[in-house]
């Protein structure tokens, strides 16, 4: 079986594919406590974009009428 993770001939002689690969296999675990379990930013995201679709709706109407 062909080993898929290193082939021949296509060295990276930088590393960044196997530093990326062992950045992603890391599991953080401070960083999942660290979210917010509320939804306030997304609520506020939320409301502007429906304020933002009323708005454009305001001003087409304004517009065609």
């Amino acid at each position: 079986m062909a080993n898929n993770q290193a082939p021949q001939g296509n060295h990276d002689p930088a590393g960044s594919t196997q530093m990326f690969r062992a950045f992603v296999d890391e599991a953080p675990q401070g960083r999942q406590a660290a979210v917010p379990s509320s939804g306030g930013p997304r609520i506020g995201l939320i409301l502007g974009v429906v304020v933002a679709v009323a708005i454009v709706a305001a001003v087409a109407w304004l517009a065609l009428a």
